[in-house]
This record gives structure tokens, C-alpha cells and sequence, in this order.
């Protein structure tokens, strides 16, 4: 059984290229029916809301439970938006993708209603970067009074990346029409309240934040790491309850330091999938070595983007078109 929260699963690499414009939505969707068809899986439309591991049980947003076997869990993390939560309405989060891209609709039509609307972006990783670029390019693009603040903390812009890629990152924000903010933020009666007192207007806030692990985690008898994340061995298995594997940014390993970036999930599929068999016929099971370093491509916006491979980093209209060419492969595999 594979439980998803829907049919159709936003491709999280093509979703700022969706906001922009660049992409139609029905292109960046994994239809996962004629998958789940062709590997006679049976596809439970849902979220999970609880689990207990003792009894290997789950339970569904549908109300239906579930009983496994073994079970591989790849649900991803929360947004952390404790810091503002007083936006109501008006706040976003950028995940779970499929509530994000039917909120972001919202923002364009109210966008185009109005004059001077002001969007803002909390964080300052991977995920706000892209979405502030590509809204300014959606906003520009259909020729709105509108502008994009990034919020990105005291720490700064892709404070995780090489300092080339936080460089060319902010010399094309002032480029592009971002205007970045190296300051904390929390929400406020007309927007939200940085850190030096300053309290900017927002119509609408989206909030690209640190993660948290999904609540019911708490109560599903695994082991947990200090933070709440499923803790798991080399083989990506709980350490608590054998029949149980993770990946992605739901779990962590002690033994190396795994960033939360979908890179890791989607190399690690191969190594569950090994091992979920494994795990039933008794064979020896299968390691994830995570790479030493990772190739990321953030998109601009415009067909530009920026290219980090370590401490290397690269920018231009091509870096675009290897993104899209590599997104698109992907994409057309899975669709046959």
C-alpha cells in the first residue's frame, strides 16, 4: 500500500518554476495511480495522523488504519511557523506542496486587485530563496504593482551553502527586485516584526521556515532523536523497531550528519528498496553512504539559476536550461 495525500504529487524541484510561470501545474504533478497500477500497489488517498509501532498500525486523515508488515516512512517534516502564527489567513506554508500551490492562487488574484500588495518570505534556505525569486518574476510578469521582501534570519541567505552562492544570490536580488532582510521575524498585527524593531506590511506571508517533525511522531513508540525525528541506523532503519525504515527529512542518523534536502531522499529510495525486501526474506541489508558533497540548482525566478557543488559555484541562463533538462528527465521517467 503507498498512502499519499493525494493522486497527483507536486514534483518539489518544479514547483518555483510552476510559480513563476515557466510551467503549466499539470506538468510538475506525479500521477501516482498508473505507478501504483503497473507495481500492484494498492494507493490510500490520505495523510497519516497516528501510528503506534508496537502494534505496527496507522492511522489515516480518511479514518482508516492501517496494519503492516514493514512499513518505509518518507512523509518529510513541518514548517515551524510558531513565530507566526498571529498572520491567521494570510500565512502560507510552502509545505505540504499540495496546500502551498492552491494557496498561492489566492495570493495572485488578490495581487491583482490590488496596488502596492506586498508578499513576504520567512527563511532564508534553499526553499525561500526560490519561492521570493520566482514570485517577484510571477508579479513582474503580468506587470503587478506588487513586491517580494525575503526574511531570511540573523544567519543570512543559504547560510548552509558555499559564501560564492549567498553572493550571487544577493547581487541578484537586487537585480531581480527581492529585497533580503538579515533579520528575525515574527508576526505581527499588519505583517511581521523583525528583529531590529522595524515591522513590515504584508498582505500575505509565506513562510519557508525551519522544519519540525510531523506532531504524531511524539506518540508513535519509535525512538526519536533529541529533536523528534525517527532514528535510524546506516540502513535506514529504526533503531527501535526493526520492521520500520525512513528516509528523507522524516528521520536522522548519529553517525553521519544528514542535511535535510530532498537529494538524500530520493538516493536513499534505491537502498529501501533493497531493503523493505530485505527485511522479508532475510538477506543482508543494504547501506546509504551519503555523497561528501551534493549538486543543488536554485532556481532565479527567470530562466536563470545558480549551480553549488561544494565549495564551486556557477550562474547564468544555461544553469536554467541543465535544471529544467534534469527536472524534465526525471519527470518523463516517471511518466513513462
Amino acid at each position: 500500500m503507498l498512502v499519499a495525500p493525494s493522486r497527483h504529487q507536486p514534483y518539489s524541484a518544479m514547483v518555483a518554476g510552476w510559480v513563476a510561470g515557466h510551467f503549466a501545474l499539470n506538468h510538475v504533478l506525479i500521477d501516482l495511480l498508473p505507478l501504483c497500477q503497473a507495481a500492484n500497489v494498492r494507493l490510500v488517498l490520505g495523510r497519516i495522523i497516528g501510528m503506534d509501532a508496537e502494534r505496527r498500525r496507522v492511522a489515516c486523515s480518511s479514518g482508516e488504519q492501517l496494519d503492516y508488515d514493514v512499513m518505509s516512512l518518507d512523509v518529510g517534516s513541518e514548517t515551524d511557523i510558531s513565530w507566526l502564527q498571529t498572520m491567521g489567513d494570510r500565512l502560507i506554508c510552502v509545505r505540504p506542496l499540495d496546500l502551498f500551490i492552491a494557496r498561492w492562487q489566492e495570493v495572485i488574484r488578490e495581487a491583482q486587485d490590488k496596488r502596492g500588495f506586498r508578499l513576504i518570505v520567512v527563511g532564508g534556505g534553499a526553499s525561500g530563496v526560490e519561492v521570493a525569486f520566482a514570485a517577484s518574476y510571477a508579479f513582474a510578469a503580468r506587470g503587478l504593482d506588487a513586491q517580494v521582501h525575503l526574511v531570511a534570519s540573523e544567519a543570512g541567505v543559504l547560510s548552509d551553502y558555499a559564501p560564492s552562492v549567498a553572493t550571487r544570490v544577493r547581487r541578484l536580488a537586487g537585480r531581480f527586485g527581492v529585497c533580503i532582510h538579515d533579520e528575525m521575524a515574527v508576526g505581527a498585527a499588519e505583517g511581521v516584526l523583525l528583529s531590529s524593531g522595524e515591522q513590515l506590511r504584508a498582505d500575505w506571508v509565506i513562510a519557508a521556515t525551519g522544519a519540525r517533525p510531523p506532531g504524531w511522531l511524539g506518540l508513535s513508540k519509535m525512538s526519536l532523536d533529541k529533536a523528534g525525528y525517527v532514528a535510524v541506523d546506516a540502513a535506514h532503519r529504526s533503531i527501535s523497531h526493526s520492521q520500520i525504515f525512513a528516509a528523507g527529512d522524516v528521520c536522522s542518523r548519529e553517525d553521519v550528519n544528514l542535511q535535510r534536502s530532498g537529494v538524500h531522499a530520493v538516493h536513499a529510495g534505491a537502498v529501501l528498496a533493497h531493503n523493505v525486501i530485505a527485511a522479508l526474506t532475510g538477506e543482508a541489508m543494504s547501506v546509504y553512504r551519503p555523497r561528501r558533497r551534493s549538486l543543488y540548482l536554485l532556481s532565479c525566478g527567470r530562466r536563470y539559476a545558480v549551480a553549488s557543488w561544494g565549495s564551486f559555484s556557477a550562474e547564468g541562463a544555461w544553469v536554467w536550461h541543465w535544471k529544467r533538462w534534469i527536472d524534465e528527465r526525471f519527470i518523463g521517467a516517471l511518466h513513462g
